[in-house]
């Protein structure tokens, strides 16, 4: 005890050099911990970049090119599911609901994704959380829109804007459907998923806006100019409901989609269900569980784990290495005051116990100012890597896994010390008391 309160005393009387040690000691253990709990919730919440989904189904292709055409909006499938198949699928015992899914079209880019109104009901993201509107509504007819958050403040676009989407993906499009402009009435929450960078549209309004700029051009010359002329009463009825006929045969139901997801009564069905898939005669099918294929993407990244890892690692034994110069530094000021312990009767192992107490406070007293650090970090930067990148922090007590990163910090601290303690060791009363020019 007596020690104990000598080593508090003897820090308090360098405080300056101590408070700095302790400085650099904190931030890197907040840093520490900062980066493994994000990576750690980085993991869960890529592999929840979309939840409570069973399956996703497309045309046969690889399960991350499935995925990542689906789910994030990358690259694109060559193929599609017929919309028969898809009618057939849905009908599946244990269905409890579908999403259908087009892709292909963009706005100035960013993918446009047709789809029904299933997609705000039952998609899932993150902790099984629903999509939240910003302000407005889900689309009701083919004219409607819904924009993800990022496209609505990227292009400054608000409700009852209209807009028009153009064929194709990316930045360049040099077809646009003028003719079909589209009227802005939601505007989504941000998720921090592909969402964000997502323009919903009614699945029916890619086929109008495909119909309409499929029609043949001798078609449309001879509506206008069965208007501008009008025959006989009958003929001008015969050609104006011929018309409606090819225009109706061409729109219609859609007759293919990118891919649809689907969600199971039970988790039984889900293996059964995507063996008749993976199995389905009437054209090549591929059905995979996206939480799955996820994790096997992730794996992909995994030497993104690694280097944040070794960055924070860096961190801490650079800050461990700062407290032992520091107290190698000191170590020769306090000479002098070694050796006027040694003279009252300190013992060498008094004064290397004494050198170790310190080491172990500083050390300790960082820990405990880092983990205050990090709490507090974690608090100011949850709502923004929340609604900016999808990474949803668990607030919670250190897991096991940090409380042993905590502890490695000690004995490495606790190990640093031992080096200035054990050059104190060996310091006779006549080095202390002595002057050296």
């Amino acid at each position: 005890m007596t020690l104990l309160k000598l080593a508090l005393k003897s820090c308090y009387n360098r405080r300056a050099s101590v408070l700095l040690t302790l400085f650099t000691i904190a931030i890197s253990v907040m840093l520490l911990l900062s980066i493994e709990r994000v990576r750690v919730d980085a993991k869960s919440s890529f592999s929840n970049t979309i939840s409570s989904t069973d399956l996703i189904v497309g045309a046969r292709t690889g399960d991350i090119q499935l995925l990542l055409a689906s789910v994030f909006r990358i690259g694109h499938s060559n193929n599609a599911v017929s919309w028969q198949s898809y009618q057939d699928i849905k009908q599946q015992r244990g269905v409890a609901w579908t999403i259908p899914i087009s892709l292909g079209d963009s706005h100035k880019g960013h993918a446009v994704l047709g789809t029904d109104e299933n997609y705000f009901t039952h998609f899932r993201f993150g902790k099984k959380q629903s999509l939240k509107f910003s302000s407005g509504r889900a689309f009701h007819n083919a004219q409607e829109v819904v924009l993800g958050s990022e496209v609505a403040k990227k292009l400054h676009y608000h409700l009852g804007q209209q807009i028009v989407i153009s064929h194709g993906m990316g930045n360049t499009s040099f077809h646009h459907h003028d003719d079909n402009p589209m009227t802005i009435v939601g505007i989504l929450a941000p998720t921090g998923t592909p969402v964000d960078k997502t323009v919903h549209v009614p699945l029916i309004a890619i086929e109008t806006i495909h119909a309409n700029a499929n029609v043949p051009r001798a078609i449309k010359q001879k509506g206008s100019e069965a208007k501008r002329q009008p025959p006989l009463e009958h003929d001008h009825n015969h050609a104006h409901a011929s018309l409606e006929s090819k225009l109706g045969d061409l729109i219609g139901t859609p007759k293919q989609i990118t891919a649809f997801l689907m969600g199971f009564d039970s988790p039984l069905y889900t293996l059964q269900v995507r063996r008749n898939i993976n199995q389905y005669k009437a054209e090549p099918l591929l059905a995979i569980m996206p939480t799955v294929t996820l994790k096997e993407l992730w794996e992909m990244l995994d030497i993104v784990e690694k280097i944040l890892l070794l960055f924070s690692m860096v961190v801490v034994v650079i800050s461990l290495l700062g407290m032992l110069t520091t107290l190698l530094a000191t170590l020769n000021q306090r000479r002098r005051e070694l050796a006027i312990l040694r003279s009252v009767g300190a013992r060498p192992w008094h004064i290397f116990s004494l050198m170790s107490f310190e080491a172990i406070l500083i050390t300790l007293t960082g820990c405990i100012f880092g983990i205050l650090g990090f709490y507090t970090a974690l608090f100011a930067i949850e709502p923004l890597l929340q609604s900016q990148f999808g990474i949803s922090l668990n607030i919670n007590i250190l897991s096991s896994y940090e409380l042993t990163l905590l502890s490695v910090i000690m004995i490495a601290g606790t190990v640093m010390g031992l080096i200035p303690a054990a050059r104190a060791y060996f310091y006779s009363l006549a080095d202390g008391m002595s002057i050296k020019i």
